[in-house]
């Protein structure tokens, strides 16, 4: 018995003594950032090779180091360390070990931590793959990207600190936050997160571009891969945290418009105009000013996002923080580097001079029109998402800016960007004509408007959102696949099937990305023109009609889950006699946390599903029960994934992962 406590005693030393080590291993990435920051930055001026060199292992050195201090929290977690305060405020003992894991970002502290993980990360890629990049460049970009980190390093170190220790360790703790524990949202902020400090290296390329005072083509060729990558994983952290609201809030809606929502969206509407813009720097040699903004302001709004979430200024479910002193640092990191490289911009923006010429009708053009639409739409999500907060401190007025706001506004600038598409895709470089693609487009148009003629009959005077939108969708898939079609030359079907197989990766990427936002715009046409919504209460046994289906609360039972307490009701759903499904939604309420959480039941189906929640128990006896039918809202995530397939199909095309390649590097003056 001696020689068991013994151990236990020694193990618990070994382990508090690893936090002490985790949490040094951070603040000598710390030291090191600092390093990597300053010598790189001041070699590239002087020409002083030996200073540019040590970018190179510090990144390195800082990925081990931040990535053992993320181990041992993580650690600390998985066996429960309660002598920590973080794990003691996000866990417990009976939370399953997925939940225990995604607890070390489901919370304010760790989820920096992973932030500035995935920040060293890619600051560490461009070190290891950045070979032909031109070695005042690469010096100039690591030390801009040591200088985020070295930010987020003392945001963490002083403010909020994932190592604090409690002096007595209690016996347990007090859970994660039940909303957190799902498996969407335990993968949704890692994607997030990549996705938003992705845009970090787009942010130091331009800054490092603007001190050495020179865009060309290799440039954009060398940004694109970063933008492609950070827009891809933004677009399924997107998806997931929609997927999640869909399934797991029991409102029914897949999104809310809601701060922190928007927080994420308005970064990716950006670096979705950065990418094409990146296109036409490459390609043309031209919109060089406007595409350094662009990077600029794609980081601008992801660390807003992050003042968003963090700050507590601004009311969501999704907020991790509810502190004004660490949003006040957040805020001066905001202002910093915001509005360090805006001034920089002002400086040297006359530097960039543009050298193509283009004409009115052509592919430079649709695209400049894509980004001014994707702009404007930013800003207005960006006006109707701070406006309270502004209306608060400047007139002292407490408003809301909800959903009638944001689909009225911003909804016309996306169906203008879904007309261009196509067309855009299909315009030649420098000048263009659609004389070649005349015939199949007004094919393909006149099919789209069919399509929403026959739908608008269908649904007898109802909103025209559905076919409208249906339209666009059927249009812009249509385009993408037009778009293939004329790229296969000239010949035999046969013939030309084989040469689209063909095609650059890349190509297809954007022809696949392209019909993952058709099928996104069908599906929230779909869900929001022709839902039908019941909500009612009802006993066990009774039966009633939703649409064409018939309903009956069949049963609702106790039961217990690993951690939480749950109420689950059987409902059988049938269509003229037959058995559609069985659904189980449920309420559950965890104890250690005292919330109640909603599982709502849903009948997945290609063209719609069938979404059940069980609501409390009535006085007068049953439950509130609400079921509605939701015709193609699996669209909506499955376009999302096409899109984000679109982005990977193109990042593993030879020619973008070798990035400037072909270019030769410049040597260090």
């Amino acid at each position: 018995m001696g020689a068991l406590l013994s151990s236990l005693t020694s193990s618990r030393y070994m382990l508090r003594m690893l936090i002490e080590i985790g949490h040094f291993a951070l603040i000598l990435a710390f030291g090191v950032g600092l390093v990597q920051m300053v010598l790189p930055l001041v070699g590239a001026h002087k020409g002083w090779r030996a200073w540019m060199a040590v970018a190179e292992p510090a990144a390195s050195l800082q990925v081990v180091l931040v990535g053992f201090s993320f181990a041992v929290l993580t650690w600390a977690f998985v066996v429960s360390d309660f002598s920590v305060e973080l794990v003691y405020l996000n866990s417990h003992t009976d939370k399953p070990m997925l939940y225990k894991i995604s607890g070390v970002w489901g919370n304010h502290e760790g989820s920096l931590l992973l932030w500035v993980l995935i920040l060293t990360i890619f600051g560490a890629c461009a070190a290891w793959f950045g070979d032909n990049l031109p070695q005042s460049l690469r010096a100039r970009v690591l030390a801009v990207q040591a200088a985020v980190s070295v930010a987020f390093y003392a945001f963490i170190l002083f403010t909020s600190n994932p190592f604090n220790r409690l002096e007595f360790a209690p016996l347990n703790g007090r859970d994660l936050n039940p909303l957190l524990q799902d498996p969407g949202l335990a993968f949704h902020p890692p994607f997030l997160y990549l996705g938003y400090v992705g845009l970090s290296m787009t942010f130091s390329f331009a800054v490092a571009a603007l001190i050495e005072g020179r865009v060309d083509a290799a440039w954009g060729r060398w940004v694109r891969p970063w933008t492609l990558a950070a827009w891809m994983f933004l677009t399924v952290g997107i998806a997931l945290g929609s997927w999640w609201a869909y399934y797991e809030l029991g409102w029914g809606g897949f999104w809310f418009w809601d701060p922190v929502e928007n927080a994420s969206f308005m970064p990716w509407l950006i670096s979705a105009a950065l990418l094409h813009s990146a296109i036409v720097v490459e390609k043309r040699e031209t919109l060089k000013s406007w595409t350094i903004l662009l990077a600029i302001l794609a980081f601008g709004f992801s660390l807003l996002g992050t003042f968003i979430v963090r700050s507590g200024v601004l009311t969501s479910v999704h907020a991790f923080a509810n502190d004004p002193e660490r949003g006040v640092f957040i805020l001066l990191i905001l202002g910093i580097f915001l509005g360090g490289s805006l001034v920089l911009f002002a400086v040297r923006a006359s530097a960039m001079q543009a050298q193509g010429v283009f004409g009115t009708v052509s592919r430079e053009s649709a695209l400049i029109l894509n980004n001014i639409l994707l702009a404007v739409s930013c800003f207005v999500v960006f006006i109707g998402t701070i406006w309270p907060l502004v209306a608060e401190l400047v007139f002292d007025r407490t408003l809301s800016v909800g959903p009638p706001f944001f689909d009225a506004a911003f909804t016309p600038f996306m169906v203008a960007l879904a007309v261009i598409m196509p067309l855009g895709s299909l315009l030649a470089w420098k000048r263009g004509r659609l004389n070649k693609a005349k015939g199949l487009l007004g094919a393909l148009a006149f099919l789209a408007v069919a399509v929403a003629a026959l739908a608008f009959a269908i649904q007898s005077g109802r909103s025209a959102l559905g076919p409208v939108g249906l339209a666009l969708g059927i249009w812009v898939i249509g385009g993408a696949g037009l778009d293939l079609w004329l790229n296969s030359g000239r010949g035999s079907v046969l013939d030309r099937l084989g040469r689209i197989s063909r095609l650059p990766r890349a190509h297809w990427g954007k022809a696949v990305a392209h019909a993952g936002m058709g099928i996104t715009i069908l599906g929230v046409s779909g869900i929001l023109a022709w839902q039908v919504e019941d909500i009612r209460v009802a006993n066990p046994g009774e039966t009633y009609d939703v649409g064409s289906y018939q309903i009956t609360l069949q049963e609702v039972r106790r039961d217990q889950g690993p951690n939480y307490q749950t109420t689950i009701a059987d409902i059988l759903v049938q269509r003229n006699g037959r058995e559609i499904a069985v659904l189980t939604p449920e309420k559950r309420f965890y104890p250690v946390a005292q919330m109640p959480t909603t599982e709502a039941g849903i009948a997945n189906g290609v063209l719609r599903d069938i979404y059940a929640v069980i609501g409390d128990p009535q006085a007068q006896g049953g439950h509130a029960v609400r079921v509605y039918i939701k015709p193609l809202a699996n669209w909506i995530w499955g376009g999302s994934i096409l899109m984000a397939l679109g982005g990977l199909l193109s990042l593993t095309d030879r020619r973008l992962r070798v990035a400037a390649g072909a270019a030769r590097p410049v040597p260090a003056e």
